[in-house]
């Protein structure tokens, strides 16, 4: 194979290197946000099963 055609072998694989360093990094910023949204609603979740239980204890002792 001619010195030219290394080179073109060597940019081919250079990109497609690149092309799957690109994909896994957008699948990993991917599962990243979604694990954020999940945290975010586990979050909220949990602020409001407190609220909620703060209010029925409330309820509750008002009426004593």
């Amino acid at each position: 194979m001619t010195n030219q055609g290394n080179n073109q072998n060597q940019r081919n694989n250079k990109s497609v290197a690149n092309s799957i360093k690109n994909t896994a990094g957008s699948a990993f910023e991917t599962a990243h946000n979604a694990l954020e949204a999940t945290e975010n609603i586990a979050m909220n979740t949990v602020d409001a099963t407190k609220n909620i239980a703060k209010n029925l204890t409330g309820n509750s002792k008002n009426n004593r």
